[in-house]
């Protein structure tokens, strides 16, 4: 049985599947791409044949506009097996964001599993992740440090809450990346009571209304850049991380600065940013769920391919496993997006306050 580092190779553009002739999330334009999920740092434009799930094919027509996510699109649902020349493929559910995939290879018996980004805590917006034996297992290692350990979501939204009803005057202003963790949190602000109307900065309105397209109701949502500054004392106002800091956000009632991340974990981050109310809520597995992982999957070798490495792959051998740095570049969390989101929407003309 060969060993998967004789048959998936790091290339300059990625992550290459040499008998099956494609790459796995490249970050340059190729003929034949496998995409596990739509955030920018693994989805990109302008390849040929793009394979991915139809939640992630859809989110990526929605971001890049048609024509750009891939000149063929295949969409493959989870479970469903083909063979790409002679590689067995098939897609597993990765509980990221919506449409998020691992996918599993297998070739002459030997099977390696890349994960993408993904969580273990129960998402509302997402199919939860699902563990696949394997002799290798491609981790990301975002919260890879045992500082990292995620409090319950419902924990933090019901902080947000006590927050807008000690300050009914002020707009709680929540930064969130646009793409999963926006209709994540509506999804946890609606299960925890709130029933009213929720704004959007315009960069977050098409991933959710593509959401809802797509079955996950979001309630009444309304764009916060056409709403009365009187009508914005009291509410929720959701925007890209970037945006409330900036000078969008004007027209917002003495805000009440929120981020929805797992860095805010980490206070002198928080404080540097000027977040008065970090809320600890991240789409990336923590320490823990990574170690959780490594049990479930029982894969003999871990292959980690951003993040902090050290540490994750030092438990591995802990765990008689062995553990190899891939150092992909080009990828991270989503900080980066939300940011150049905002950068995009400051260009819109901004009404007066």
């Amino acid at each position: 049985m060969p060993h998967p580092e004789t048959w998936l190779k790091v290339l300059p553009d990625g992550l290459y599947c040499e008998p099956g002739g494609f790459f796995i999330d490249p970050v340059n334009p190729v003929e034949r791409a496998l995409i596990t999920h739509a955030h920018a740092d693994h989805a990109r434009p302008g390849h040929g044949a793009v394979l991915a799930s139809p939640g992630t094919l859809a989110i990526m027509d929605v971001r890049m506009g048609e024509g750009r996510s891939g000149r063929v699109q295949q969409p493959l649902g989870y479970g469903e097996v083909i063979t790409l020349d002679s590689v067995r493929v098939w897609m597993q559910p990765a509980g990221h964001v919506l449409g998020s995939a691992q996918i599993a290879m297998e070739w002459q018996g030997s099977r390696a599993v890349v994960s993408g980004d993904y969580k273990r805590v129960p998402d509302p917006t997402c199919l939860p992740f699902e563990p696949i034996a394997c002799d290798v297992f491609v981790t990301e290692a975002t919260f890879g440090l045992p500082v990292f350990r995620h409090p319950p979501p419902a924990g933090e939204v019901a902080r947000l809450l006590d927050s807008v009803a000690l300050f009914p005057g002020r707009t709680h202003v929540v930064g969130c990346y646009a793409l999963g963790k926006c209709q994540r949190l509506i999804r946890l602000i609606r299960e925890a009571g709130w029933d009213g109307p929720i704004y959007l900065h315009g960069a977050l309105m098409p991933v959710c209304r593509a959401y809802e397209a797509m079955g996950v109701p979001l309630g009444d949502l309304r764009p916060a850049t056409v709403a009365a500054k009187a009508e914005l004392a009291g509410a929720i106002v959701l925007a890209p991380p970037s945006a409330i800091a900036d000078r969008w956000a004007r027209r917002l009632v003495d805000p009440v600065v929120c981020l929805a991340s797992g860095w805010m974990r980490v206070r002198q981050r928080a404080k540097a940013k000027g977040i008065e109310l970090p809320l600890v809520i991240s789409d990336h597995a923590d320490w823990d769920e990574l170690l959780q992982t490594l049990t479930d999957v029982d894969a003999p070798e871990i292959w980690v391919t951003h993040g902090r490495e050290e540490a994750l792959i030092h438990a591995a051998e802990a765990q008689g496993r062995r553990g190899r740095a891939l150092r992909l570049v080009g990828y991270g969390d989503e900080e980066e997006e939300g940011e150049a989101l905002a950068a995009d929407a400051a260009s819109a003309p901004v009404p007066a306050a």
